[in-house]
């Protein structure tokens, strides 16, 4: 894609064709797509970024699919990010996602991207938050992003949305103790999917032990629960509700503002950390260090070798 940048801009606020191949530059680090990236940050900013994650089989496709036709009917653009499994075979996406929202699909205000984890266990792929940054220039008024769910170790997705919203079934009450330790600690409100099960009251109990357990105060946002049943479209609305009102708390406590820029902080450490280890590795291949190991002599820890490598890109950085 060799448009200039202002045009690249123009054209992804109306054409998606446009705007999926900006996508895939971005995705597969494509020699422009930093340039791109570069260029867009200063039209992001407006969207509002909502994250769903939860262990698999608890509905999270479907209370997206929905909650896009909220916002849709409200006239608001909306972009899901739906973060699948990696095949094992080709390394692409199971596309799981793209399939059951692909009544959806068709509507000209909402794009749907599925991306592939790559191995993440991160529950959100890193490019995630770019092409996040990609919809927000684009005009996207919305940006729901649903994580692979993999458990406790979607904790990644706190550093990507304004709102977090772990969602869970009645039969997760007997393991809520259990997540407390990670998953339970990163949602800003609960949705108990299939709330119309026996089992629904316990889990709702054990979540109000578990939040009633947190440390506050008179000002602390403490999440609320809320019941749906996703398939027959009720609790949507309370979900978007719920929505708005962690927004208004986020903005009424200047934590809004604060959230952002400590999410910009860690994801420049993330790509200086990432660039450096790249460089790194390219001036001074590990194999090439530890050739004398091969041969058991003057054999050295993997500590000491690990300095020596330190020390060699040191100096040739002051080259």
């Amino acid at each position: 894609m060799f448009l200039d940048l202002n045009v690249i801009y123009q054209r992804i606020q109306t054409d998606k064709r446009i705007l999926g191949r900006v996508l895939s530059l971005v995705e597969s680090d494509n020699d422009r797509s930093e340039e791109i990236l570069n260029y867009l940050f200063q039209f992001t900013g407006n969207a509002f970024r909502i994250g769903l994650t939860g262990p698999p089989g608890a509905g999270k496709s479907t209370i997206t699919n929905q909650l896009a036709r909220h916002y849709r009917s409200l006239g608001k653009r909306v972009a899901i990010i739906a973060v699948d499994p990696t095949s094992p075979f080709t390394g692409g996406a199971l596309l799981g996602d793209r399939v059951r929202m692909s009544d959806i699909g068709n509507d000209e205000g909402i794009f749907i991207r599925s991306m592939a984890t790559r191995g993440e266990l991160g529950g959100l792929t890193k490019k995630a938050r770019d092409l996040a940054d990609v919809f927000d220039a684009a005009g996207y008024d919305f940006i729901l992003f649903e994580t692979v769910g993999v458990g406790q170790s979607e904790l990644d997705i706190v550093e990507a949305a304004d709102t977090t919203i772990v969602v869970l079934v009645p039969e997760s009450g007997d393991s809520i103790q259990a997540m407390k330790a990670g998953l339970m600690e990163i949602a800003d409100f609960f949705v108990l999917n299939k709330s119309d099960r026996p089992s629904a009251d316990q889990a709702i109990t054990a979540l109000q032990t578990i939040i009633g357990m947190r440390e506050h105060d008179a000002s602390t946002w403490l999440p609320g629960i809320i019941k749906t049943i996703a398939t027959e479209k009720k609790g949507i609305i309370e979900i978007a509700g719920e929505v708005t009102r962690h927004y208004n708390y986020l903005i009424s406590s200047d934590q809004f503002i604060k959230n952002r820029v400590k999410r910009f902080q860690q994801r420049v450490k993330q790509i200086v950390e990432e660039k450096i280890i790249h460089e790194l590795w390219n001036l001074h291949p590990l194999e090439l260090v530890i050739v004398g190991n091969e041969q058991n002599q003057n054999p050295s820890s993997p500590y000491y070798t690990a300095k020596q490598i330190i020390g060699a890109y040191k100096n040739s950085r002051e080259q």
